[in-house]
């Protein structure tokens, strides 16, 4: 147990994006409950081509949460990639694979009432990926978020702020803005439409234009203990990666 609080502390004091409702990037203010369990198993596949160069990755990333509290969850995460590169210029073509960046968060909603609910969510991202395989920043990374969420029924507003503290060893930028909103139509008992928009901060010191998504997709309620769920995520500018595909399914416990 005093490891346990240790750990907590721990991240507390620390400040990587958090994680959402699949396929949402975008978080919710939603918790687990005291000693209940969630089990994600997340996958997406994108495709990125840029100056003659086709960039193909597979993610798999599972992500279990735990609720301490009814409104404190533990998150975490240890995704799993394949990157494929194909050079047309030089027609040759390059692959690595592994595990990527370990993340560990916490979600604390300090507030809720009338259909309004404000969160925190600091983060830390340990260096357990190849950096040199493109799998990993090489540093630990921090990160904070302030996440609100308005139900209107049969709608739900998502909005996050974040920052992130991107320490690596790329010469990337190290102070990354994050802005998203998404929304949720419950188009049924068992059906949700999910919608979803955002841009953060170029890593890239070399450019001013900052990447720029929206998303659609849908999550299919089985039972209350499974659902299932689909995205498409769409780049609209050309740092962003130009098409996502992302599949996933979630277990309550």
């Amino acid at each position: 147990m005093k490891k346990f609080c240790l750990t907590l502390l721990l991240v507390l004091c620390l400040f990587k994006i958090g994680h959402s409702a699949h396929p949402l990037i975008t978080d919710d203010t939603g918790t687990q409950g005291k000693g209940k369990f969630q089990l994600e198993l997340n996958s997406e596949y994108s495709v990125d081509s840029q100056d003659g160069i086709k960039e193909k990755v597979f993610e798999f990333a599972p992500i279990l949460s735990y609720g301490v509290f009814d409104n404190l969850d533990v998150i975490i995460s240890v995704p799993y990639q394949s990157i494929k590169t194909e050079d047309n210029t030089t027609l040759t073509e390059s692959k690595e694979s592994g595990v990527s960046d370990l993340s560990l968060e916490l979600k604390w909603r300090f507030f809720e009432a009338d259909g309004l609910s404000f969160a925190l969510k600091p983060g830390v991202s340990f260096p357990t990926g190849d950096e040199n395989k493109g799998l990993g920043s090489g540093k630990t990374d921090y990160s904070l978020f302030l996440i609100t969420t308005k139900e209107i029924k049969p709608v739900n507003l998502h909005l996050n702020l974040g920052y992130i503290r991107n320490e690596n060893k790329f010469q990337e930028r190290k102070d990354i803005f994050h802005l998203s909103l998404a929304g949720e139509y419950e188009a049924t008992e068992k059906l949700k439409l999910v919608a979803n928009m955002g841009t953060e901060t170029n890593a890239d010191p070399a450019s001013k234009t900052d990447p720029a998504f929206v998303l659609i997709g849908f999550i299919y309620s089985f039972s209350d203990k499974f659902s299932f769920d689909a995205g498409y995520k769409y780049g609209l500018n050309k740092p962003e990666t130009d098409n996502t595909y992302l599949l996933g399914i979630t277990f309550k416990f």
